[in-house]
C-alpha cells in the first residue's frame, strides 16, 4: 500500500513539472511575441515618423509584414535575418522570419527595419504560402521623407527599409527568403 502511495505521488510530482516546464516555455514565447509586436508598433511609428505620407499606405495597404529587427552582416559571403509580424487589414495574423544570403565585395554589419505591403489578398496569400522570395533584381526604398509618394507596386508588393545603425561597404548580389506561421 505504502509503494502505490509513492509511486502515486512520484507520477504527480512528474505531471506537474511537465507542466511547469511547459508553462515557462509557453510563457517564454508568449514574453517574445509580445516583445516582437511591440517592436513593430515602434518601427510602424518610425516609418511614418520619417515619411508621413507611409501612414496612407498602412491604411491602404491590404496586408503588410514589419521585420523591426534585421541584422545583417558579411565579409565576402553574407546573410541577414529577422522576425516580423504579418497584418490584415490592420489584425495580426501570424509571423514571419526572414533570411537573407549574399555573395560580393561586403564587408561590416549593420541592423534595419523593413516592411513589406501587400497590394491585395492573392499577394497576401503567395506570402503566406511562403511563395514570396525576393531575388536580387527586388529593389527596396530606403524611407525618408516623402520618398512613398511616388512607389508603386511591383508584382502586388512594395519594400521600404529604414537604417537603424552599423555601417556595411556592399556590391553584392543576394536574395530573400521567407517562412509565415499563422498564430
Amino acid at each position: 500500500m505504502n509503494k502505490k502511495i509513492n509511486f502515486s505521488f512520484s507520477k504527480l510530482v512528474i505531471v506537474l513539472a511537465a507542466f511547469v516546464i511547459t508553462g515557462t516555455a509557453a510563457g517564454q514565447s508568449t514574453s517574445k511575441e509580445k516583445r516582437l509586436v511591440r517592436d513593430c508598433k515602434q518601427a510602424k511609428a518610425d516609418f511614418i515618423n520619417t515619411d508621413g505620407l507611409m501612414k496612407n499606405l498602412f491604411s491602404s495597404a491590404y496586408g503588410y509584414v514589419i521585420f523591426p529587427n534585421v541584422g545583417k552582416g558579411g565579409i565576402g559571403i553574407g546573410g541577414a535575418a529577422g522576425n516580423g509580424i504579418v497584418y490584415e487589414g490592420g489584425n495580426i495574423i501570424g509571423k514571419a522570419k526572414l533570411t537573407q544570403l549574399s555573395i560580393g565585395f561586403q564587408f561590416g554589419g549593420q541592423s534595419y527595419r523593413e516592411v513589406i505591403f501587400f497590394e491585395s489578398s492573392s499577394d497576401l496569400d503567395r506570402f503566406k504560402q511562403n511563395k514570396i522570395e525576393f531575388s536580387a533584381q527586388a529593389s527596396a526604398v530606403a524611407v525618408t521623407a516623402g520618398v512613398s509618394a511616388n512607389v508603386k507596386y511591383k508584382e502586388g508588393v512594395m519594400i521600404f527599409t529604414q537604417q537603424k545603425g552599423g555601417l556595411m561597404y556592399e556590391a553584392s548580389v543576394g536574395g530573400q527568403k521567407f517562412n509565415f506561421t499563422s498564430f
